[in-house]
């Protein structure tokens, strides 16, 4: 299993903080956005990476992660040299891939839930297509599952009108190595790109499609609107100051994963002086 970041795209919703910076590098309260994306890879228990990025912001990335190593992961990089898509990402990637299973994450959707990384763990050795719903009050600005009364997908939109369900779909994507193949025949939409949703309907008619509904208690944010970016801010803020833990503190994840020593958390812990580099020093102590 390996995992994709999807971190290209405009932003042109976003102007004029993206005319010049990439969304995915903007602060989501103590961190780059990127980072919360990521930290859902590696609670995963993924440690072999690809982002892709856009021309102009693709050594900004690198100059952020580098090679991935003080996280213990493997960080690769790739660009999208314009919109096309999120199923352009799984062609980009192929030389990537190379055959295995993939988990997409969008660049821009923060996850957050009890015992989420563990529980994305089962889908490694994923057969056919694995997404994730969750309720919203908004439906028609997504893509929307509807579901029968046992759980099974029984149809697909993309913002419809008038939404005949409330489960948006999220972000978060695992697919079988049938991706890429399934990607290279899709044909562009009104928008000039192709949809992530005429992928999910070709599995869906192979049978092959499994939805699971985050439960209560977990969070999904997608950051696509200055509003929505403020809420995650906020929503990382008040959580973060209400437990005194750290929301996606990849350092925090390395080293829980075993993936980092203690000494390395500590070595980490000195690039920061600030509440984060104290954070890490407290970690260091527990265990």
């Amino acid at each position: 299993m390996k995992g994709v970041i999807l971190a290209g795209g405009a932003g042109t919703r976003l102007y004029p903080l993206t005319q010049i910076i990439s969304k995915q590098l903007l602060p989501i309260y103590d961190k780059p956005l990127i980072h919360y994306p990521l930290a859902t890879l590696m609670a995963a228990q993924i440690r072999e990476i690809l982002i892709i990025t856009s021309p102009k912001d693709h050594s900004l990335f690198r100059e952020l992660f580098g090679t991935g190593e003080s996280l213990g992961v493997s960080i690769d990089y790739a660009i999208q040299d314009a919109p096309k898509g999120i199923p352009d990402a799984f062609i980009i990637a192929e030389q990537f891939l190379a055959g295995d299973s993939v988990c997409l994450v969008l660049g821009d959707n923060i996850f957050f839930g009890p015992g989420l990384g563990r529980q994305l763990v089962q889908y490694h050795n994923v057969q056919g297509a694995q997404i994730f719903g969750y309720h919203v009050s908004d439906p028609e600005r997504y893509g929307i599952a509807t579901v029968n009364s046992i759980g099974e997908v029984t149809d697909l939109s993309e913002k419809p009108k008038k939404p005949d369900s409330n489960i948006a779909i999220t972000g978060l994507y695992f697919f079988d190595n049938s991706v890429t193949e399934f990607s290279k025949h899709l044909s562009p939409g009104k928008r000039g790109e192709t949809e992530i949703i005429d992928i999910l309907r070709a599995y869906h008619a192979k049978q092959s499609l499994q939805l699971e509904i985050l439960p209560r208690g977990s969070a999904w944010l997608d950051t696509g609107t200055f509003e929505s970016m403020n809420d995650a801010s906020n929503f990382v803020r008040v959580l973060e100051e209400r437990q005194g833990l750290k929301m996606a503190c990849l350092e925090e994840i390395a080293w829980r994963n075993n993936w980092i020593t203690t000494i390395d958390l500590v070595n980490l812990a000195s690039k920061y002086s600030n509440p984060l580099g104290d954070y890490l020093r407290i970690l260091a102590k527990t265990k």
